[in-house]
């Protein structure tokens, strides 16, 4: 297995690694074990949230793995309903006391709150990072007006919107807008829920390089060169399998194959009642 956890991207002053632990849905001695075991094997980013309610878990799992610290890039992200001054930075010191750690490597607003100013929650996170509580700050779940709008207004740089993006659902648009802006894209549910396995055009890549196809998947995503894939599992098999993604290359015309397979119109998976009108 290719142990390159650590192979990363830089933007700006971030160097975050291109693949990550994605810990939604898991909790307490699961979620520990999960994100032990992917420490151990080689992963060096772990994506978590307030709203995930597993930061203490995601914390015990850090500290028992016995990797470094400084050697692993944690993110959490503020619940929309603190991303208001003083609200934002209170909700941070408390995560990072539930992670039981000193800071985290990247913080992002999980969801834009339409009742809060965007130039509000990004004074209040660039506040959190000026002091200490993170080394960078980002977004999630953003569309082109509120990210252009966060750009604008945000005292310190963003360097991420973590958005679903698979080869399910076409982001064309909001890809360009990010990337215009040069920072790179986080991608949520980057194998639609495990939607791509027995896909026909994906399966027939993947027998021809001998992977499978959540590998070739997750392949796909970060041979894009400006994006990270954050895969979550609760198997602790599927972790070797979503790391080992570093020793083999697809061609232009797979890579176009599998872009081909977004659907015009398409709906994102993760749908709570307050997502905004995507674009």
């Amino acid at each position: 297995m290719s142990n390159e956890g650590n192979r990363t991207l830089t933007v700006g002053e971030a160097i975050i690694p291109v693949l990550g632990c994605g810990t939604w849905e898991l909790r307490d001695e699961q979620c520990t074990a999960i994100v032990a075991e992917a420490l151990k094997i080689g992963f060096r980013h772990i994506d978590t949230a307030q709203g995930y309610d597993n930061e203490a878990a995601v914390g015990a799992g850090i500290r028992a793995s016995g990797i470094g610290r400084d050697d692993v890039f944690v993110t959490t992200k503020v619940r929309p309903q603190l991303v208001s001054q003083g609200a934002l930075q209170l909700s941070v010191e408390e995560s990072l006391e539930r992670l039981g750690l000193d800071y985290v490597d990247l913080l992002l607003i999980h969801w834009p709150n339409p009742a809060i100013a965007i130039s509000e929650s990004m004074a209040a996170l660039s506040d959190a990072k000026r002091r200490g509580l993170t080394r960078h700050i980002g977004v999630s779940n953003f569309t082109i007006a509120t990210l252009t709008e966060a750009i604008q207004v945000s005292p310190e740089p963003i360097v991420t919107n973590q958005i679903e993006y698979h080869p399910y659902l076409d982001q064309t648009r909001l890809l360009a807008a990010v990337r215009n802006h040069g920072l790179a894209v986080t991608a949520y549910c980057p194998i639609a829920l495990g939607n791509v396995v027995g896909d026909p055009v994906i399966n027939g890549i993947a027998r021809a390089h001998g992977k499978t196809d959540a590998q070739v998947t997750l392949r796909w995503l970060i041979q894009q060169g400006d994006v990270i894939a954050i895969p979550r599992t609760s198997k602790v098999e599927r972790l070797r399998e979503n790391l080992d993604v570093f020793d083999f290359e697809l061609t232009a015309v797979e890579m176009n194959s599998m872009r081909g397979l977004a659907r015009q119109g398409s709906k994102i998976i993760n749908q709570p009642g307050w997502v905004p009108a995507w674009d």
